[in-house]
C-alpha cells in the first residue's frame, strides 16, 4: 500500500511533505462506525447515480445489500467501477474501487460476520438481517483501490493506493 499526497492544482495549499499524513487506522475506524455510505455508480450510457446505503466494513471491504434490480445494482452489473464516500465533508473519506454483486450466498462465516455488523449498527432502526438473508444473492462487495481522506484540509490530506 502506497501512502502519499494526492495531486491538487496550485492554490489548494496541499503540503509537499509527508508529515501529518493520516494513518490507515483512521479509515478503518471511520468506515467501521459510519451508518450511511454514499455510493456513486454510472449507467451503461455514463450517467452518474448516487444513493445512500447501509453497509458493513470488514477487512478493507464494504458489504452492502439490496436488490440487483435497483438502479445501483443494474449499474454495478454494467460497470463495476464505483466511488463510495462518507457524509462528512470536513472529515472526508472517499474511496474509489470496484463492486460486484454476489449471485450466490457468501460463505457462512462471512455471512455471520456481516449479519452481526448489520445488527450492531442498524437493529435500532429496525433492520437486522440474519446470515441467511443473502442465500439467493443480493449482497454486493466493494473493494477500494484508491482512498483519499482528510480531517484538516489541506494539512493532512492523504491518499492511499492499495494496489501498490
Amino acid at each position: 500500500m502506497k501512502v502519499d499526497r494526492p495531486y491538487f492544482p496550485d492554490g489548494y495549499g496541499i503540503p509537499d511533505h509527508q508529515e501529518e499524513l493520516l494513518s490507515w487506522q483512521y479509515i478503518t475506524e471511520r468506515m467501521g462506525i459510519s451508518e450511511n455510505y454514499w455510493i456513486i455508480t454510472a449507467s451503461p450510457a455514463g450517467f452518474p447515480a448516487a444513493s445512500p446505503i447501509w453497509g458493513v466494513w470488514l477487512e478493507n471491504t464494504l458489504y452492502g445489500d439490496g436488490s440487483p434490480d435497483t438502479r445501483r445494482g443494474r449499474n454495478i452489473q454494467a460497470n463495476p467501477n464505483v466511488v463510495v464516500h462518507l457524509e462528512d465533508g470536513l472529515h472526508a473519506v472517499i474511496l474509489e474501487g470496484r463492486a460486484e454483486i454476489l449471485q450466490t450466498a457468501p460463505e457462512r462465516n462471512l455471512a455471520e460476520r456481516i449479519s452481526a455488523g448489520y445488527q450492531a449498527k442498524y437493529a435500532h432502526l429496525g433492520y437486522a438481517p440474519t446470515p441467511e438473508a443473502w442465500d439467493g444473492g443480493g449482497l454486493f462487495i466493494f473493494r477500494p483501490h484508491k482512498v483519499m481522506a482528510w480531517t484538516k484540509f489541506p494539512e493532512d490530506v492523504t491518499r492511499w493506493n492499495l494496489n501498490q
